[in-house]
């Protein structure tokens, strides 16, 4: 597939220098009362079908654990501040989970060493928290996913580091806005295109850019499983919608293209032209009317809100 062309001439400099790999500090440990996910130990997910229809018992476990990522995610954003490292960010989360009775599911899956996922600026997606401060001016996403009473729960935000620019501001707005675009189109007897064409919808006719190498996924007693939700139009994604499945949708936005290249530690995704990038994701549920939202918090607005610029 050609690439679409993105108006990168057109826009000012990044506002930032680029972001460094800093530090990491060792891997934290979960206490053996917690139940593990089956990659805990090996980092190896397994590789069985999984279902994209869940069971009614395996729904309420599910909300579960998309409330208990909401209320970390927002401990977390309450953290975040100048000169606060990423991998304080990942100490927040971790114990934020473990307090809950949760595992962090990103803490070896497939090797990634941290619990938590903390994307600064041009980072696109996979950031591993290390010792780099956050900086005035900063954007940050934090990627939070729980794993109890047998399956996860998938939600991310981003948000301001003080005092940031307005394009920041605005490219922010977008992708929460783009996601929401995308979750209104989900209901029973909808294709899976339908959202990334209203993602692409909306933020079309600016100087955005949607990623297309990372895409959402389906979500239950697997971290991933084999449903694929592009956030781009494709029309040879016509799987139809059913009642009871359950999947992420989670754009990621940049401004200008969003070509991108990845670090050498095979996680941490950028863009190539050092243009920032912002992402929001919940984890959803098919309802027989609509679509359900398994991560918010109990009594309070989630993140996306709480933090809104």
């Amino acid at each position: 597939m050609a690439r679409r062309k993105h108006r990168t001439a057109l826009l000012d400099p990044p506002p930032s220098p680029p972001v460094r790999q800093g530090m990491l500090s060792p891997r934290r440990t979960v206490p053996a009362s917690i139940a593990r996910p089956e990659y805990a130990l090996t980092g190896q997910p397994s590789t069985r079908a999984g279902r994209a229809v869940r069971t009614p018992d395996e729904i309420e476990r599910m909300r579960v654990a998309g409330r208990i990522a909401a209320e970390v995610l927002i401990e977390v954003g309450k953290a975040v501040a100048p000169g606060v490292t990423t991998d304080e960010l990942d100490r927040v989360g971790h114990e934020a989970c473990i307090e809950r009775g949760a595992y962090p599911s990103p803490l070896n899956y497939r090797g990634f060493p941290k619990s938590l996922c903390t994307s600064v600026n041009e980072v696109i997606c996979h950031g591993i928290p290390d010792s780099r401060k956050l900086l005035d001016g900063d954007v940050v996403n934090v990627d939070v996913t729980a794993f109890i009473e047998g399956v996860h729960g998938d939600t991310n935000a981003t948000f301001l580091v003080g005092d940031v620019d307005e394009a920041s501001k605005d490219l922010i707005r977008a992708t929460r806005q783009a996601m929401h675009a995308g979750i209104a189109t989900v209901r029973p007897g909808s294709k899976v295109n339908d959202i990334g064409r209203a993602i692409e919808a909306s933020v079309k006719g600016g100087t955005y850019g949607v990623v297309q190498e990372f895409i959402g996924h389906g979500i239950g007693d697997q971290f991933h499983t084999s449903l694929q939700i592009p956030h781009y139009y494709d029309p040879r994604h016509r799987t139809v919608i059913e009642e009871g499945m359950t999947f992420t949708i989670e754009p990621m936005i940049t401004i200008g293209s969003p070509e991108l290249y990845v670090w050498d530690d095979d996680w941490t995704a950028v863009t190539i032209s050092g243009q920032r990038c912002a992402q929001f994701e919940h984890t959803l549920l098919v309802t027989s009317t609509g679509v359900e939202i398994l991560t918010l918090p109990d009594g309070t607005p989630p993140a996306e809100e709480l933090f809104a610029v």
